[in-house]
């Protein structure tokens, strides 16, 4: 049912509203995994490496063995 510029009114605001839900939850997983990153420097452990583990984790097998490989190629560069 198109409400107002052919635009279905009730959709769109469902559909807002719902993203809008879907933010302040973001915005709460965000704060929560702050905290576990807290944690865990508390326990010691290097922050920096940690969320380079995570990426590298994400990754699919053939673009980290990809990324290493150049990464390797770069270092052997600069040594020579």
């Amino acid at each position: 049912m198109l409400d107002v510029g052919g635009v279905a009114k009730d959709r769109l605001k469902s559909t807002v509203e719902r993203i809008e839900r879907l933010e302040e939850e973001k915005l709460a997983l965000v704060a929560d995994i702050r905290e576990v990153y807290s944690e865990a420097k508390g326990a010691g452990f290097d922050i920096s490496v940690m969320r380079q583990l995570i990426r590298l984790r994400k990754m699919d097998a053939d673009d980290r063995k990809q990324m290493e490989d150049i990464l390797n190629t770069y270092e052997r560069a600069l040594q020579s």
